[in-house]
């Protein structure tokens, strides 16, 4: 039986993993992050032009990170999110392995928690698999990841294999500071837009 606390001693903490992933990762990386903790996680590692951070549309990170993988097919394109916003749209899982771009990463910092409610269980804590929901969905690189070690193989192939992949991630459930990226939408979108385009992604 499984037991939903357990999350709360998990060894990996998010904001390291959102650090150790953000200092790999390329100038050339394109990296959209889900409403929410990962929003804040990755602006504490160091917000930049190329992040996209939701604000809202929970479910929505996967098909957006689908659809700008398929528009840019030269780019690397990274997903992070968080369980209960991949738990909401899981069947953008099933298209992505139709689609199969192979230039898509997506991460989900896995806390068996809904982070912005308050840290009620999902169905991560009992018997749900988003690694094997993935792979059952017909993607061919996926792994959950737990300890130091494990990340320390995955980091690098996130950023470079050749996908789509899903790499699941058990963060500890823990409550943290708001560290806030930007709330102004036109000018996130004009801000990756000019990252992505240069002076022609403003018309």
């Amino acid at each position: 039986m499984a037991d939903p606390s357990r999350a709360d001693s998990f060894p990996l903490h998010r904001r390291d993993v959102a650090k150790q992933i953000h200092d790999a990762g390329s100038e050339k990386l394109l990296i959209i992050t889900g409403l929410g903790s990962t929003n804040w996680d990755f602006t504490a590692a160091g917000d930049c032009e190329r992040i996209f951070p939701l604000w809202g549309a929970m479910g929505g990170a996967i098909p957006l990170g689908l659809g700008l993988a398929i528009a840019q097919p030269e780019k690397r394109v990274l997903v992070v999110t968080g369980d209960a916003d991949t738990l909401m749209g899981l069947g953008s899982l099933a298209t992505v392995a139709v689609q199969m771009p192979d230039n898509l990463t997506i991460t989900v910092f896995d806390n068996e928690r809904y982070g912005e409610t308050g840290m009620q269980a999902t169905a991560t804590a009992h018997s749900a698999d988003i690694a094997a929901i993935a792979a059952g969905s017909g993607i061919p690189v996926t792994a959950t990841v737990r300890e130091q070690s494990e990340l320390d193989i995955a980091i690098p192939k996130m950023l470079k294999e050749r996908g789509p992949a899903v790499f699941v991630i058990k963060v500890r459930a823990e409550k943290l500071p708001f560290v806030l990226p930007p709330k102004d939408g036109a000018y996130l979108k004009d801000r990756f837009r000019i990252a992505l385009l240069g002076d022609a992604g403003i018309v």
